[in-house]
């Protein structure tokens, strides 16, 4: 983009004392004449820049303008690596870190790969989740309508949203959008929507609000949980819930209290620690999770072996 690039300019003239135009028409993929109207630009937004002709010429930044030639400090610049490179491990390319090299330029000690911060913000899901997010990003940018499908827990339902922000959170992806069908803004699960396409039809930005991020506000409690877990379960609390989620009784165990969200998820979870923890409390989410249990153990019981299942 225009701005992109003229951030770019403007960066590297910061850090060097002179350039040419076919550099910095070649650093940026774009023609000298690009390049001349860029600098013009630049000169009206108050920027003293001056050109200079022949040997030993070049574009560069009046001397009184230098009392701080760089725009970030080192740390600074470092935090902005490593965002970027988070981004291309999402998209698995390298556009970010290339975008980083044309800002770095003359500063080649923030692109040394002993950066002590690296995020990957990648999932299991990365094959199938990068075209979404280049699916979202490009209806986002043309201000183009997204249909899709959508799971939730009441269902699958065809959606058709106008897409307005790109979201990173609690180690997911989302779109935030408003849905047409519920005619108000929705945010919605990257991995629970499917068969996605940009629709031809154009809309007008509306006044977008924010969405509220807030636990409280996506993941509202109402379930008070307490269990009982084997020791050897520690280090599972202490990773999604913390330290302060359990206590140790006089036997080794650990009583875990928590407030918790989602019925169903609940009891799912319970049952990912199979015979490590028995659930005292809801006493009614106690006796469904047992019924649950019997219902399990039946399917076991004289049950049909791979071998004996029939496929058409």
């Amino acid at each position: 983009m225009k701005i992109d690039r003229q951030l770019g300019i403007l960066s590297i003239l910061l850090q060097r004392d002179t350039v040419t135009a076919p550099y910095l028409a070649e650093q940026f993929e774009v023609s000298r004449r690009t390049i001349n109207r860029d600098i013009e630009d630049l000169c009206k937004a108050g920027i003293p820049i001056m050109t200079r002709q022949g040997a030993g010429g070049g574009i560069s930044i009046m001397n009184n303008y230098r009392i701080d030639r760089v725009l970030f400090t080192n740390a600074e610049m470092l935090d902005i690596l490593a965002g970027l490179r988070s981004l291309d491990s999402v998209n698995g390319t390298n556009r970010y870190g290339k975008l980083m090299e044309k800002l770095c330029v003359g500063s080649s000690d923030f692109m040394r790969g002993d950066q002590s911060v690296l995020i990957d913000l990648s999932s299991w899901y990365k094959e199938s989740l990068t075209p979404k997010i280049e699916l979202v990003r490009t209806a986002i940018e043309k201000c183009r309508e997204l249909e899709f499908i959508y799971y939730a827990p009441s269902g699958e339902s065809l959606r058709r949203i106008e897409p307005y922000y790109l979201i990173f959170r609690w180690s997911s992806w989302y779109v935030w959008g408003f849905c047409k069908e519920k005619e108000d803004f929705r945010l919605f699960k990257l991995n629970r929507i499917d068969k996605a396409r940009i629709m031809e039809r154009a809309f007008i930005k509306r006044q977008v609000p924010m969405p509220n991020l807030e636990n409280e506000r996506i993941f509202p409690g109402g379930i008070k949980v307490k269990a009982l877990f084997e020791p050897e379960c520690k280090w599972r609390l202490v990773e999604e819930f913390g330290t302060g989620c359990f206590k140790e009784t006089e036997d080794g165990k650990l009583l875990f209290q928590a407030d918790y969200t989602n019925r169903e998820e609940l009891l799912t979870w319970i049952l990912t620690f199979r015979d490590k923890v028995e659930l005292l409390e809801p006493s009614r989410l106690r006796e469904e999770l047992k019924e649950s249990i019997l219902r399990i153990a039946g399917k076991y019981e004289g049950g049909k072996g791979e071998d004996e299942i029939h496929m058409d």
